[in-house]
């Protein structure tokens, strides 16, 4: 499963699964609006480490990349480890910039959004046990420093958000 963003006038598909096997693909492609062109990225894929480190965990089991961007910059919510990563584009690497909200819950990534809004990222998920839960959304300002998450609302909830889609802001 992969996921897909426009950024510097480009659209890019990241992550994925491919081949006869079904691997987890690691690369992204850029598709230049102006050139017709497509570009293969290696490794543009932030880190996933449930398909890719568990042997028995399908690829499809994983969520699909949770990336954003806000102001041409790209951004990924790294689940398991609870960081947030931006990607350099000169060096093709993903940098570690802080820590997700205390409370973002996943399951292998599934239940967790992560969105731009603006100049804002917004996470939405929250923490659930024995059927009650919460749905909790946080947002941070990149441009603001590192991550320092505003509780925006709260909701109860007593079911799970298997994936949710951001449709405006």
């Amino acid at each position: 499963m992969c996921s897909g963003v426009f950024m510097d006038e480009k659209f890019y598909v990241i992550g994925g699964i491919g081949g006869s096997d079904s691997k987890v693909l690691t690369c992204g492609e850029e598709y230049d609006l102006k050139a017709k062109t497509w570009t293969e990225i290696p490794n543009m894929s932030p880190g996933r480490t449930g398909a890719a480190g568990e042997p028995d965990m399908p690829a499809t089991g994983e969520a699909p990349p949770l990336v954003a961007v806000v102001n041409n910059e790209l951004y990924a919510a790294d689940y398991a480890d609870m960081e947030v990563r931006k990607y350099d584009k000169e060096r093709r690497l993903w940098l570690t910039v802080g820590r997700l909200p205390e409370r973002a819950v996943s399951m292998n990534g599934w239940g967790l959004a992560f969105r731009a809004c603006g100049d804002r990222l917004i996470v939405i998920g929250g923490p659930r046990a024995l059927g009650e839960g919460f749905i909790e959304i946080n947002a941070w300002v990149p441009s603001e420093g590192p991550p320092q998450w505003n509780l925006l609302a709260r909701k109860q909830s007593g079911n799970f958000v298997y994936n949710c889609a951001v449709m405006g802001c």
